[in-house]
């Protein structure tokens, strides 16, 4: 290979780097407004058997295959998945844990960008929200801040008047990114991801404390309080449970959460040890994950909704979806607090940024190792082309701001249906190419805990099965919509262009890396298994 060999420094920091990779503005805005809408406790009934049956399975699946590629020397989804499944159609399917990570970039970083810009402006003094002025006028305060933040208001705009304070911003954003991937591993992702989760942790912390304190602030409205603001997220409506939706919303929300299916978890793994445990391992990951989104996110965000602006007004704000909720209506909420407004905004969009960068870094690492082993090239020249590349689709982000059309596209097409994609392909080689008794024998290699059997069955007919049935489902009824959606704009067809040369490109990287192997005398096809 082009350089030493890259490790992780420790046990912690790999499990760490993979949930930080999951902990992301999904798990804080994405999460509330998705159980809110499908059931509110009920909801957590799909969404734990999703959890169970997809998740976790599947998380076992990637970290295994990483390690076990990363026995051959191998640390690239396309190269992983090619000795996993024993031949070049797994390989070229494996280049959508390349694809995934790389094209949500494009995005994410923008949407964390945002994160930054609203954090910068709290700590320096607020957004401009008037707390004498009616809701109604603060709520459309904080809207037009938020336009000029996300340039809503047109093609081009963010280039343009106040809004270049965004373009700033992201600048700032991409230039850290690619600071701590150029650093690494060990002295960049896992040395960052090691200070940034405890960090989160304390400031969802405050911030939760702060809202299950406020008790009720206007006591004219004395319905208008923490309890019934938490019964509003979490009472059941059990008659969401018989809705196909409420449980399709449920796996999406654990894939998205998760970064199962997205490329990174089999990244990481690769730089395990061989005797590293990786069934505690994942299982921990999944915890840290869960304790932010459902202990952290389900409490903060429509509690604190609720309590300012009551029943109507946070129905209003889940309807708006995540980003206005996360973004229009809680800084109405910071503008009821008082004294405290600027220090809970500052500490809210602080943690934001240190959830979405946490998950940024990983998106890198997974292009920058494919590049690497299929070239040979150096860290240092992989990392720059990838940032590159990543500036070209930023740019491209920056500009087409329209309705959200470009990222809303790639996020669809890369960050949702692609995604279920690679993890059926994925489940469906472990189980079935790789064999689900090989598989089991080489996840408990090193292993701390023993995983109960049942899995097995799960990890090979169930979750198989589930995926097929949804990915053929949405295919029948819903592909020819979502296709004449992604070609109505100019925004959304240049994001299928841009995914289709990202997806070209990384094709023909793969392809020069097979043939460079192979040379090289690396067993890419597993001929002579580490077992």
């Amino acid at each position: 290979m082009a350089e030493n060999k890259e490790e992780w420094g420790s046990k912690l920091g790999v499990i760490l780097a993979v949930a930080g990779s999951a902990v992301g503005l999904g798990n804080f805005l994405r999460f509330p407004g998705q159980a809110a809408a499908n059931g509110g406790g009920a909801f957590l009934i799909p969404y734990f058997c999703a959890l169970f049956l997809l998740g976790i399975p599947i998380g076992w699946a990637e970290w295994t295959m990483g390690r076990y590629g990363g026995k051959k020397g191998l640390h690239g989804a396309p190269m992983i998945m090619g000795a996993i499944g024993k031949g070049s159609l797994a390989r070229y399917l494996g280049v959508l844990g390349v694809l995934i990570p790389l094209g949500v970039s494009t995005y994410y970083v923008f949407i964390e960008t945002w994160t930054f810009a609203y954090f910068i402006k709290y700590l320096t003094g607020g957004i401009g929200i008037d707390a004498t002025a009616t809701i109604a006028e603060q709520t459309a305060q904080s809207g037009s801040f938020y336009s000029m933040v996300t340039g809503a208001d047109g093609d081009g705009s963010l280039f343009t008047g106040d809004s270049k304070f965004t373009v700033i911003s992201w600048v700032i954003v991409f230039a850290i990114n690619i600071f701590f991937v150029f650093r690494g591993l060990s002295k960049g992702i896992e040395k960052f991801v090691s200070f940034a989760m405890p960090v989160m942790a304390v400031c969802a912390l405050v911030v939760l404390i702060r809202v299950l304190t406020l008790g009720t602030p206007d006591p004219a409205i004395p319905e208008q309080n923490v309890i019934n603001g938490l019964g509003y997220m979490w009472n059941p409506d059990f008659s969401a449970l018989t809705n196909f939706r409420t449980w399709l919303a449920a796996a999406g929300q654990i894939f998205f959460s998760l970064s199962v299916g997205f490329g990174v978890i089999i990244n990481y793994a690769s730089y395990m040890k061989r005797k590293d445990d990786v069934a505690l391992s994942g299982l921990t990951a999944s915890a840290t994950n869960e304790l932010f989104e459902v202990g952290f996110g389900g409490m903060i965000t429509l509690t604190a909704a609720f309590v300012f602006l009551g029943l109507s007004g946070t129905a209003g704000a889940v309807a708006t979806g995540s980003f206005g909720l996360g973004f229009n209506t809680l800084p109405v909420v910071f503008a009821q607090m008082g004294a405290f407004e600027n220090v809970i905004g500052a500490l809210w969009f602080f943690m934001l940024w240190l959830a979405a960068i946490t998950s940024s870094l990983s998106m890198y690492a997974p292009a920058v190792a494919h590049l690497k082993e299929a070239t040979n090239w150096t860290h240092t020249k992989s990392t720059a082309t990838i940032a590159m590349i990543g500036t070209i689709g930023a740019v491209l982000t920056l500009w087409f701001t329209a309705g959200g059309a470009f990222w809303s596209t790639v996020d669809f097409w890369v960050g949702t249906y692609l995604i279920f994609v690679l993890a059926m392909v994925q489940i469906i080689y472990f189980g079935w190419v790789f064999g689900i008794e090989r598989g089991w024998r080489e996840l408990h290699q090193g292993a701390s805990i023993q995983v109960p059997t049942i899995f097995k069955v799960i990890m090979k007919y169930i979750a198989p099965a589930y995926l097929i049935i949804v990915f053929v489902g949405f295919t029948v009824q819903s592909l020819q919509a979502e296709l004449e959606r992604s070609w109505a704009t100019t925004g959304a067809r240049v994001a299928m262009l841009t995914i289709a040369a990202i997806l070209v490109y990384l094709v023909v990287v793969t392809m020069m890396g097979e043939k460079r192997l192979r040379a090289a005398g690396v067993d890419i096809d597993d001929n002579k298994p580490e077992d």
